[in-house]
């Protein structure tokens, strides 16, 4: 499949059905993952919040997880070494876990697997699992996929605008910086991480309105300023954080490229967010001659770290 094929099956996706049961007695749940993967968690935890949602990017599981935790790993291969043990830690500390993969060594080891579709990037493959912790969590219903499908399937039809911000950061060479706002944090560090696996240009995150007790000092006299190429989320849904973007602007002198969320609902708006990056960060891999698919250097990390020492 060619990646922009991928790129336009992510509102598929988001209608997988792969719904599970929350175990009785659940107190706090575990989200494993690295990367392409790990971002999943990190995006549930800003929707999700009746129980505490913890995320682990390492090896073990916290020490507090035991038997009323539902440990949920997510690996898009089933085989990420760090997400791999930190499920055999949290299995010997009593939890009870669950993988959302396409299969590998994870499927066979916990307790309950979620199993998705083969023959994508990671990272393209955000829709499939996140959305068995959409539906079976109750953050996202028929009601809210369909919105978001229909946004998705819009971003598809039409990219220019996002073909043009990405030409604009081309034509100047410019450091992406990417700032967000609950409950897009985490979508912030995805755009940024799209910056550098796809376009192959190092790119930085942020949130408003942690970004204010220090960062505002660096935009205000960083060196080579006019090389960052600043954008901010908003939703129009809080008034203090739209006022605290104007006067970060005003105080530092710097220019903020607004990405307006689209949608009624958190769920819709967060996918149309995801989306967009995916395709700023697709149509500057092009530009710059870069194939957004290739990630040869992580796998040979991989096998390096694979060896027998």
């Amino acid at each position: 499949m060619e990646f922009l094929d991928e790129l336009r099956s992510l509102k598929d996706q988001i209608r997988f059905n792969g719904r599970f049961e929350i175990p009785e007695g659940t107190k706090n749940v575990v989200i494993a993952g690295m990367g392409g993967s790990g971002i999943v968690g990190r995006i549930f935890s800003e929707l999700y919040s009746e129980i505490p949602v913890s995320i682990v990017d390492d090896y073990r599981a916290p020490d507090f997880v035991g038997k009323e935790t539902l440990y949920i790993a997510i690996s898009y291969s089933g085989n990420t070494e760090e997400t791999i043990d930190s499920v055999n830690d949290a299995k010997a500390k009593g939890a009870i876990t669950l993988a959302i993969t396409s299969g590998g060594k994870l499927a066979k080891l916990a307790d309950k697997t979620v199993v998705i579709p083969k023959g994508l990037n990671p990272r393209s493959a955000l829709g499939y699992m996140l959305a068995p912790l959409a539906t079976s969590f109750g953050i996202a219903g028929d009601k809210e996929i369909d919105e978001a499908y229909k946004l998705l399937n819009e971003l598809d039809e039409n990219n220019e605008a996002e073909k043009g911000i990405a030409r604009e950061i081309y034509s100047n060479e410019s450091i992406p910086v990417i700032y967000g706002i609950a409950p897009y944090k985490a979508v912030a560090y995805r755009w940024k991480t799209q910056f550098s696996e796809n376009a192959k240009v190092l790119a930085y995150s942020s949130s408003f309105p942690e970004l204010n007790h220090n960062d505002t000092m660096s935009l205000d006299g960083t060196y080579r300023k006019g090389e960052f190429y600043f954008m901010a989320f908003t939703d129009g849904e809080n008034p203090k954080v739209e006022r605290r973007i104007g006067i970060t602007e005003n105080l530092t002198g710097i220019g903020l490229r607004r990405i307006n969320a689209k949608g009624t609902s958190a769920f819709a708006r967060m996918m149309w967010l995801v989306h967009e990056g995916d395709y700023i960060t697709f149509h500057l891999a092009v530009l710059r001659g870069k194939n957004p698919a290739n990630v040869a250097i992580i796998e040979q990390l991989k096998k390096e770290l694979g060896k027998q020492i």
